[in-house]
C-alpha cells in the first residue's frame, strides 16, 4: 500500500482528490493538510511514502515544504500539483528536486500512474512541461534586483523599498532602469508583467 499525505488548501479539491486517490486498491491517503508549514510536522508523524503537494499554499509556499522534505525526510518522494504550467515553474520545481510534477487538470488515473512511478523512484513530469521548462532561458535578474521588482510588484513606491531595504531612493531607482533594460521592457510596469509571465519573481 502506497501511503500519501495531501496538501491541499482548497477543502472541495482536497476532497475530490482524496476521494479519487482512496479509490485505487494500492493507495491510501494517510493525512491531509492545508498549509504549507504543516507538511513537514505530519509528514514526520506519518511517514507517508508520496507527498502531494499544491504548489500554491497559505504559510509556506509548496515548493519550500517539498525543499524541507528532501532535505529532513528524503525517504518522503514530492509530487507537486499545480493550475500554473508555466516553464519557470517546472525550473523552480527541478531545482527544489522534487520527484513528480504534475498538471492539476490532468486525468484521474495520470495522477494516481504518478503516485506509483514517484513512489518507487521515478521521476515524473509532464513531457510538454519538461520540453518547454529546458528550452527557457534562466532569469537575467541578480537576486537583489528580483528582490526589488518584487516590491514594486507588490506596489511599493521607491521611497517604501528604499527605507525597507536600507538603500538610498536613487539606488532603487537605477536598480529598476537596469531591470527595465535587461528585460527589454518599455517601463517598470512592462517590465513587471515579463518577469511575472516569466516566473522570475
Amino acid at each position: 500500500m502506497i501511503r500519501v499525505l495531501l496538501a491541499e488548501d482548497m477543502h472541495m479539491v482536497r476532497g475530490a482528490l482524496v476521494a479519487l486517490l482512496n479509490l485505487e486498491q494500492d493507495i491510501e491517503v494517510v493525512a491531509e493538510v492545508c498549509s504549507g508549514d504543516k507538511i513537514l510536522p505530519m509528514a514526520a508523524e506519518y511517514l507517508p511514502d508520496v507527498a502531494i503537494i499544491d504548489i500554491d499554499l497559505p504559510a509556506k509556499d509548496g515548493l519550500a515544504a517539498a525543499s524541507e522534505l528532501c532535505q529532513q525526510l528524503p525517504s518522503v518522494r514530492t509530487l507537486i500539483l499545480t493550475s500554473l504550467g508555466r516553464p519557470g515553474t517546472v525550473r523552480r520545481a527541478l531545482d527544489a528536486k522534487v520527484n513528480g510534477f504534475l498538471l492539476k487538470d490532468a486525468p484521474a488515473d495520470k495522477l494516481a500512474n504518478a503516485v506509483r512511478s514517484v513512489a518507487i523512484g521515478r521521476r515524473v513530469i509532464d513531457s510538454e512541461l519538461a520540453l518547454s521548462a529546458w528550452e527557457t532561458e534562466d532569469s537575467p535578474l541578480t537576486p537583489r534586483e528580483a528582490e526589488i521588482l518584487r516590491l514594486a510588484a507588490n506596489g511599493r513606491t521607491v521611497a517604501d523599498i528604499a527605507a525597507e531595504l536600507f538603500l538610498s531612493p536613487g539606488t532603487v531607482r537605477n536598480y529598476l532602469a537596469t531591470v527595465v533594460t535587461k528585460l527589454n521592457a518599455r517601463n517598470r510596469v512592462d517590465a513587471i508583467r515579463i518577469a511575472t509571465e516569466s516566473d522570475w519573481l
